[in-house]
């Protein structure tokens, strides 16, 4: 899954400068960081949506778009998903009860 994520990622980074009128992600890009996390927000509620129904396939999808429009954010904002990753592998076998009470208040 990281090589496909990883791969997706460098897609919308390589849409960074291309034409709006040519692709959703750079027109995303271009209405700045806001409007992108704005996007994943709702894409987000969508999801959450199709978790509490049960649909299986319409969560699948609605998973897939969060895990785009936060790339796509991530992407805004100038924070490579490797970033992301190693945090991820900072938290690795740490309890999340350890983790969250190491977090500064």
């Amino acid at each position: 899954m990281t090589d496909t994520l990883t791969r997706l990622a460098a897609t919308i980074d390589a849409r960074r400068g291309a034409d709006p009128a040519s692709s959703w992600t750079a027109q995303l890009l271009a209405k700045g960081p806001e409007k992108c996390a704005e996007k994943f927000g709702e894409e987000a509620v969508e999801a959450i949506i199709e978790a509490v129904r049960g649909d299986r396939a319409r969560l699948t999808s609605e998973a897939a778009d969060v895990l785009y429009h936060l790339l796509v954010m991530l992407t805004a904002r100038e924070v490579p998903l490797a970033d992301v990753l190693a945090e991820l592998d900072r938290r690795e076998g740490r309890s999340g009860v350890e983790e969250k009470a190491a977090r500064p208040r």
